[in-house]
């Protein structure tokens, strides 16, 4: 596999850091899934895990997710794995600037204009701020500011609340402090995956001529959750640079999804609406804090347009499935040419 020209440093980093780590139980059960789902014999499944992670920077759940043990080395070496988007970003993010995204609330503040909702934080003494928010949203969601993965993020019905006071007490002693109006996503999500605001994750990169390359693109699926994430049950699929759909969705855990179980659409007829406002938003929102170049926004598409989620520094990874999309190739092509490594 030929080198991704990073330095060497961040890749023994990597290794040092994952061999320290790692779960045995975890890449065997990864191994043996891989093994039985491409009629692969464990033993070889196993050695070139271990071989590719040590080597070639993949890894465990990018070798079972994306398919490698199918994958010829050449094919391989066009896929953005795991251990290279985190040495991206720790190459071309600004370490003075990423706190920026890491506190919600924060990044509300620098955001607001692209986030479309109301939102509210929660500080000692603001109970009656928070009945007032309700009625104005009666269902609204509920976030601690420091969290990953969907986690710690919350959907409440005002009318089960009887006492503001307490309510608010409880959220506080919770961590919930930040408030939010519900999205509510245009009528061609709505139809494929119902009760979950899905977002898109669009990842950029902020050239040094202060253009901005949308390098990546997925659709991600809820289950009617509060959140589409794979804790929550969710899905996703890569898309097109036009927003279509590669193929059928996949889970982190490497299984796939022809259709949306709740609705039975077929998951590679989507396509993403507004795409053209879908770009102008992005290329706005990238342009806030330059200083952080490399960027996955999650954003979801409402009737009345696009609105920013959140930003993710340490972009992560949703690369093509070759078993869903029957296509043999990755992202890292169209990041080479963007960032010019």
């Amino acid at each position: 596999m030929a080198s991704r020209g990073l330095p060497l440093v961040h890749r023994f980093e990597v290794l040092f850091e994952r061999a320290r780590g790692l779960d045995v139980g975890s890449l065997t059960e990864r191994a043996r899934f891989t093994a039985k789902v491409h009629h692969k014999h464990y033993p070889l499944v196993l050695i070139d895990m271990l071989w590719s992670a040590a080597r070639h920077r993949v890894g465990f759940n990018d070798f079972m997710e994306f398919d490698f043990a199918i994958l010829t080395r050449a094919e391989r070496a066009t896929w953005v794995t795991s251990p290279l988007a985190l040495e991206l970003s720790n190459r071309y993010d600004d370490p003075d600037q990423v706190h920026r995204f890491h506190h919600k609330v924060d990044f509300n503040r620098d955001f607001d204009r692209f986030l479309g909702r109301e939102w509210l934080e929660l500080v000692p003494g603001n109970a009656a701020a928070l009945h007032h928010f309700a009625k104005r949203h009666p269902v609204f969601i509920a976030k601690v500011p420091v969290s990953k993965s969907g986690l710690g993020v919350r959907r409440y019905d005002s009318a089960d609340v009887t006492d503001w006071d307490r309510f608010h007490a409880e959220l506080m002693d919770k961590g919930e402090v930040l408030i939010e109006e519900r999205i509510v996503q245009h009528p061609d999500l709505e139809a494929i995956a119902p009760g979950t605001a899905n977002t898109t994750r669009v990842t950029t990169f902020v050239k040094e001529d202060g253009t901005v390359e949308i390098i990546n693109m997925a659709q991600k699926f809820g289950r009617g959750q509060v959140s589409d994430q794979a804790s929550f049950g969710g899905f996703y699929t890569a898309l097109h640079e036009d927003g279509r759909a590669m193929g059928m969705g996949y889970s982190t855990s490497g299984h796939l999804f022809e259709t949306h179980p709740d609705t039975g659409f077929r998951i590679a007829d989507f396509r993403l609406p507004m795409m053209d406002e879908v770009r102008a938003l992005i290329t706005d929102v990238a342009l806030v804090i330059p200083e952080v170049r490399y960027v996955g926004w999650d954003i979801v598409v409402t009737p009345a347009g696009p609105v920013l989620v959140e930003g993710n520094w340490g972009a992560g990874v949703f690369e093509n499935k070759p078993s869903a999309t029957g296509i043999r190739h990755g992202h890292l092509p169209r990041y080479r040419a963007a960032m010019g490594f």
